[in-house]
């Protein structure tokens, strides 16, 4: 196996999606139950993704659903501010010595440029769903970040804390990686993926031994 680029889950992988909503809440609205919220929050927008990608209903931008979720004009770019791992950074930075890295996000072009800076994100190339009017799982969106990295789709590695979002990436023929985070969805007892780490230090260790 030879990886030309690691292409990266943001949402979940690298941050901690429901932390960065919650602190919103709690500060925008301290009497309010914030983890209800955040749990309607979540499953809110996740519906609707699902829904666009289905062709039930038409596109709109992530920073619409979040609006939607939030009822809270204070709390609708709570999706921009969300604190990383803490391994994220210097993983990034470890793994960015070795291969290109891509960003490939559910969110809106606005919302990844502000949750990049806040979460202190560096990529070589950062890709958000809305360029193809999608959401992953959505073939589209994987091959948006083959076309950007001209390399054949099975040169491609796509980490993430979702085996949905990996099993999305194996449609169109990417390498996937699951990385273990509390708040991700754990691979079923069929799935079968390239690399199970437990952090992205360890994914860099698995990727050095293994030769790519």
């Amino acid at each position: 196996m030879e990886i030309d680029a690691v292409v990266f889950d943001i949402l979940g992988t690298l941050v901690d999606e429901p932390a960065g909503i919650r602190a919103a809440v709690r500060q925008a609205a301290p009497d309010a139950d914030a983890d209800e919220l955040v749990e309607r929050w979540l499953e809110h927008v996740g519906t609707e993704q699902r829904r666009i990608v289905a062709g039930e209903r038409p596109y709109v931008a992530s920073d619409v659903l979040d609006r939607e979720a939030a009822q809270s004009d204070a709390l609708a770019t709570a999706g921009r501010r969300m604190p990383p791992w803490p391994d994220t950074v210097e993983g990034l930075t470890r793994l960015a010595g070795q291969y290109p890295l891509i960003g490939l996000s559910n969110a809106s072009r606005t919302t990844l440029l502000r949750m990049n800076a806040y979460a202190g994100l560096r990529w070589h190339q950062a890709l958000s769903a809305e360029e193809v009017r999608s959401y992953k799982p959505d073939p589209a969106v994987y091959e948006l970040a083959v076309k950007v990295s001209g390399a054949s789709p099975e040169r491609l590695l796509m980490v993430a804390a979702h085996a949905w979002d990996l099993r999305g990436a194996q449609s169109v023929g990417l390498r996937t990686a699951y990385v273990a985070r509390p708040i991700g969805d754990p691979p079923s007892a069929t799935d079968r993926f390239d690399f199970h780490a437990e952090d992205l230090a360890d994914l860099a260790v698995q990727l050095g031994k293994h030769g790519t």
